[in-house]
């Protein structure tokens, strides 16, 4: 991955109609206002929303007297999946018309220029979405919270440009509302052939099972059961070949049809007793809170087990192609352009347009300053949601498999996902020495100068490279939390797991934007990390033991103590982040 710096963009035309939207649930309003203010004060022609998903009457009024538009959630969204920030800006992409849009936290202050600098990369047509960096002004020179991301936001996101794998990082970026649209068209197609795929599948076990049960004598019923199959089959073919759904549903509606008349004739006598319950089916399916899609795992099962008559088969397949949800009613909008697959949908989103072909590009220039979280509660929040964001996208959609990307794109994003699953291999970097110095088995086979001469070039190879990707920029901070939050990384990953697979759900924690008073030191939060600790010091203890008794060998013990000493020192660092007190207080102090 080859950090590239891009060329300035040309200056965008005159006449763009741009919506900003600051994104906002439970912020305080005053920090809320002063980046509405901010984004007021854009030079480029533009309108300013508030996104309130708090539904704050003192907010609106707020908003009215500055100038800039409210929005709060529809009546629509009542009593229906709300996707957290995605919802927010699904709703507001509906009822807004600006052919671009910029994306603001709300604490996210914008400079004056940042529209000037940015939408000049919308002359090429295929743009979706400039990033622009996340920097935040809250942060002191030792950041102990890890908090700005100097090697993410340059050398990483720079590189990733130049595989036009930039990724949509949730705030400072511009999008083009057209690409959000054709993602949202693409995801309501894609959620309607679910449905109808459901109803096929079906379909398929009810006619097989009537047609298992036909006596000999009845050719005339089993040749039009056989119909029904076949037209069921051709449906199938016919969806995966990107014939149009309503072309596919119509011709599979003509030919269940054609079947049924030639059954009428045959099968009066066992039509009646499968009246009412193809009279209930109907109704159950054309209720709004029970669309095909929910029914698929519990009534569709029980449909296709019921013993049918040829007759009452057919009229069963029929009302569950009518009632497909043409209207998404599980949802409070059919057409969502934001991705609501995971609680990061940003990431998600970024990556089916990249699969639709769209691009995106990385202006590596601070043209916002935000807040950071200010205690190492709120910290371990945030990262524990963007890990289970990832994590979701790469069980839902592994983008090694997705077609649409390229092979650098599915590499970039993967690498990204994967890295998550480095906290089951920091438990191992632990355990080693600790297992070593009290037990004396060994993580190789003999320690030896071949071996050593193979380890240690690897290890000063990796930090140099480091140091000659990054440019100067520095990254031991992010080495350090790498490993150090391994328990936050578990976590997210068996939690995402449990929602992917178990339906359990995640919740969402929007993250403070002042310090979250602990009283006391919270160091219950990295208990973990100080087990870890504790572990490596004493199994030290006890390896200079083993040492003075002569049981294991000196250069053993002299490699797994400085071992110790490393994981100790990456470790280390959550000490000085759970005892941070904040900015505001540190720079007063």
């Amino acid at each position: 991955m080859t950090a590239t710096e891009r060329p300035t963009p040309s200056p965008p035309p005159p006449d763009l109609t741009v919506d900003v939207f600051i994104t906002t649930y439970n912020e305080p309003e005053d920090l809320v206002l002063a980046t509405a203010a901010a984004a007021h004060r854009i030079r480029y022609p533009h309108t300013t929303w508030i996104l309130d998903d708090g539904d704050r009457p003192e907010l609106a009024h707020a908003a009215d007297e500055l100038g800039v538009r409210y929005m709060t959630r529809a009546a629509s969204w009542t009593n229906k999946p709300r996707h957290a920030k995605a919802g927010n800006l699904n709703n507001a992409l509906l009822l807004t018309e600006g052919e671009y849009i910029l994306v603001l936290d709300a604490d996210q202050v914008p400079d004056p220029a940042i529209l000037d600098r940015t939408l000049g990369y919308f002359r090429d047509e295929k743009m979706a979405i400039v990033q622009t960096p996340q920097y935040f002004v809250n942060v002191t020179a030792s950041d102990p919270l890890g908090s700005q991301a100097p090697l993410f936001y340059g050398p990483i996101q720079q590189g990733k440009d130049g595989w036009n794998a930039a990724f949509f990082c949730g705030s400072n970026a511009v999008l083009r509302r057209d690409a959000l649209m054709q993602l949202g068209i693409a995801g309501y197609v894609e959620a309607v052939e679910r449905d109808v795929h459901r109803a096929l599948r079906t379909a398929a076990k009810v006619v097989t099972k009537a047609r298992a049960e036909l006596n000999g004598d009845q050719e005339e019923i089993a040749d039009a059961l056989d119909d029904v199959t076949e037209a069921v089959h051709s449906a199938r073919e016919a969806l995966r070949g990107n014939r149009p759904l309503a072309d596919v549903t119509y011709d599979f509606q003509q030919r269940v049809d054609a079947a049924a008349r030639r059954i009428v004739d045959t099968d009066v006598g066992s039509m009646r007793e499968d009246l009412a319950a193809i009279a209930a089916l109907e109704s159950d399916l054309h209720d709004t809170d029970t669309p095909v899609a929910v029914l698929d795992d519990a009534a569709l099962a029980r449909l296709a087990e019921r013993e049918w008559s040829p007759l009452g088969a057919i009229e069963s397949v029929r009302t569950l192609i009518r009632a497909v949800d043409v209207g998404r009613d599980d949802e409070a909008q059919p057409v969502l352009p934001m991705a609501t697959i995971s609680v990061t949908e940003d990431m998600a989103t970024c990556m089916k347009l990249h699969e639709l072909g769209w691009r995106t590009a990385y202006h590596h220039e601070n043209l916002a300053h935000g807040l950071a979280p200010e205690d190492a509660g709120t910290m371990l929040t945030q990262r524990l949601r963007w890990a289970q964001g990832t994590i979701q996208v790469m069980f839902r959609e592994n983008p090694l498999l997705q077609r649409g990307l390229t092979l650098a794109q599915r590499l970039m994003y993967w690498a990204t996902m994967w890295s998550y699953l480095s906290g089951f291999a920091a438990v191992v970097y632990i355990a080693a020495p600790v297992i070593y110095l009290v037990f004396g088995v060994m993580p190789v086979q003999a320690y030896s100068w071949e071996f050593f001469g193979r380890l240690v070039p690897f290890l000063v190879l990796n930090q140099l490279v480091f140091f000659v990707v990054s440019r100067g920029t520095p990254t031991w901070r992010g080495q350090q939390y790498s490993l150090a939050l391994f328990p936050v990384w578990i976590k997210a990953c068996w939690t995402a797991v449990l929602n992917v697979y178990a339906a359990r759900p995640l919740g969402f924690a929007v993250t403070p934007k002042t310090r979250q008073e602990h009283g006391a030191t919270p160091w219950y939060l990295v208990r973990y990390q100080l087990i870890a600790m504790a572990a490596l010091v004493l199994a030290s203890v006890i390896g200079v033991i083993h040492l003075a008794l002569g049981n294991i060998s000196v250069l053993g013990v002299g490699v797994n103590l400085f071992w110790v000493a490393f994981d100790l020192v990456i470790l280390s660092v959550v000490i000085p982040a759970v005892r941070y007190r904040g900015f505001r207080q540190e720079e007063t102090a």
